[in-house]
């Protein structure tokens, strides 16, 4: 089986880990495997280290004649019997070249849908008219969650039986829960014993930190000894830290950047906080779980197919800080019920979420295709 996998890897986030994670896994398999992707960047630096042959198409812009003329080439000296797409433009580029090259099966993962990216409203509006013009040359979507079937489903029109939901998984074996955590602790000057509560993701509104920097002041008006650590790069982590710093609580939070040691980061944390906005089905949940990590979540789609309330994690409301203090300061308040709830939360992801189960999903869903054919 040859498969051309496209994304359109501008940024480096949960999403394109996943599909790294399933590229990686059938490469180990019996099938030829290569990759479309833009140049640069962890994506291919990641690629590189697992030895997958890989070409550089530039996905950068939404339409580039020369980007489906390129796909055209790569697929037909492939020969390839499937493409599989991720991201709005690889998506776009890989459904128009393998319609014109007449690539037996053409498959999608969605992460997020369209209507959900982090653009002005008219944009959206144009990325969906775009995305609607060529949903059906795809034979299968694969989404990440129930709520992402139901999108699909309800609102863009697609077919069930072309709409297969594959949870997104963790690689258990690289998530030890009992690490030592005191190196990263003091690289920060953060001992031993203090509460340290962290979050992790892109700067970007759905992500909703500014509001656990707004609680960061009950908290610490009840917990005065804890701290706070927020991971990530985005278009917002100035005015984060200028919130930190109008609320006075700037002196208890370490603003990190970009980090790809996760399992580290945590390994030092107590907590994890995630007051998301909207998420599809958010890796750094299962990467919480997988360290047996108690973790205060909001109560949206997608987090609720993870978390189950007063389990294995607490989940609240979004954009309410006073909630998230309040649930925030329970759990640093009582260190057995917090670790009973990381140790159900390891348990679920075991079940539920690792990398072995995704790729045979998404390998049966290859092979049912090809058996049609």
């Amino acid at each position: 089986m040859r498969i051309l996998y496209a994304i359109d890897n501008l940024e480096f986030g949960g999403g394109e880990r996943g599909f790294l994670q399933i590229i990686g896994g059938l490469y180990q398999g019996n099938y030829s495997v290569k990759v479309a992707c833009n140049c640069g960047g962890e994506f291919e630096a990641r690629l590189r280290a697992m030895n997958i042959q890989f070409e550089r198409v530039n996905m950068k812009s939404k339409f580039n004649l020369f980007t489906i003329l390129k796909l055209i080439r790569i697929l037909k000296e492939g020969r390839f019997h499937i493409i599989h797409s991720q991201g709005a433009r690889a998506d776009f580029f890989g459904r128009v070249s393998g319609r014109l090259v007449g690539i037996p099966h053409i498959l999608c993962t969605i992460q997020m849908p369209v209507e959900g990216f982090d653009v002005g409203r008219l944009r959206k509006k144009i990325y969906r008219f775009i995305d609607s013009l060529t949903e059906c040359y795809v034979e299968t979507f694969i989404v990440v969650s129930d709520f992402l079937r139901k999108v699909l489903i309800e609102r863009h029109g697609i077919p069930a039986q072309r709409v297969v939901k594959i949870y997104n998984g963790v690689e258990l074996s690289q998530y030890h829960p009992d690490a030592e955590h005191g190196k990263l602790r003091k690289e920060w000057g953060i001992p031993q014993d203090v509460p340290f509560t962290g979050a992790i993701g892109r700067m970007v509104w759905q992500k909703g930190f500014k509001y656990l920097i707004e609680a960061a002041p009950e908290i610490v008006r009840v917990v005065p000894e804890a701290m706070f650590l927020f991971v990530g790069d985005g278009p917002l982590k100035k005015e984060m830290e200028d919130l930190a710093e109008s609320l006075k609580v700037k002196e208890r939070i370490i603003f990190a950047g970009f980090r790809s040691d996760i399992g580290e980061i945590l390994s030092a944390i107590d907590l994890l906080v995630i007051p998301s906005l909207l998420e599809g089905f958010p890796m750094i949940t299962l990467e919480g779980m997988a360290m047996a990590k108690p973790i205060v979540a909001t109560n949206i789609d997608g987090i609720t197919e993870q978390i189950t309330d007063g389990i294995n994690g607490i989940l609240v409301p979004p954009k309410d800080p006073s909630a998230l203090a309040k649930a925030v300061i329970r759990v640093l308040n009582d260190k057995e019920w917090a670790r009973a709830m990381g140790l159900s939360a390891r348990g679920k992801v075991e079940q539920d979420f690792s990398v072995e189960k995704m790729v045979v999903e998404t390998e049966k869903v290859y092979m049912s295709l090809l058996k049609a054919s």
